[in-house]
């Protein structure tokens, strides 16, 4: 099985430093949409791993998370694409959990769940957490500078330091993860 994970604010959809809290603030990033599609039309899963603090600092429940995500589940069947699951934290920063970014628990969640292993599987976010992460668990970081990408860019140094992978946004992650792919 071939498996991307993304992180959904800043990646997919728009962020805000005042949390995504309801679905009328869901905004899906121009192109991010019609790239999962196209992954999905080359038989990739996607899953999403995010944290969603937001639950423990009560800003919004888990019927208004669940309405967040049927919004971009609509949205992305309208251009024809899919997310197969959903994984998130709905810890806040001091709950000490074990899933919330840059812990590695959900992407755990996510190798059991899917029955794989995250070698060397895309991760792509917008946040220093989502690529440490990743890293944690051998999983390909790599970083978009949408959302918070640029400011993880500057804690990052020089992109040749890194060795992680820097991308405008999630289109043009994925345009050049599906030319590698018709390259091998």
């Amino acid at each position: 099985m071939r498996l991307v994970i993304l992180d959904r604010d800043g990646v997919i959809n728009e962020d805000s430093d005042a949390y995504i809290k309801s679905p009328e603030e869901w905004i899906p990033i121009p192109g991010s949409l019609e790239a999962i599609a196209r992954l999905n039309r080359a038989d990739y899963k996607v899953v999403v791993a995010s944290n969603q603090s937001g639950l423990a600092r009560g800003l919004f429940d888990f019927d208004t998370l669940n309405r967040i995500h049927e919004k971009m589940h609509r949205a992305l069947a309208e251009v024809g694409g899919s997310i197969d699951a959903i994984f998130f934290c709905p810890h806040g920063p001091d709950d000490k959990c074990a899933c919330r970014k840059p812990k590695i628990g959900l992407f755990h969640d996510i190798a059991r769940r899917m029955g794989v292993s995250l070698r060397g599987v895309p991760a792509i976010g917008d946040s220093l957490r989502d690529l440490q992460a990743a890293e944690s668990v051998g999983a390909q970081p790599i970083l978009v500078l949408t959302g918070k990408g640029q400011q993880t860019l500057k804690q990052l140094g020089p992109e040749s330091e890194s060795g992680i992978p820097v991308f405008d946004n999630l289109a043009a992650s994925i345009d050049c993860l599906l030319a590698e792919e018709d390259i091998h």
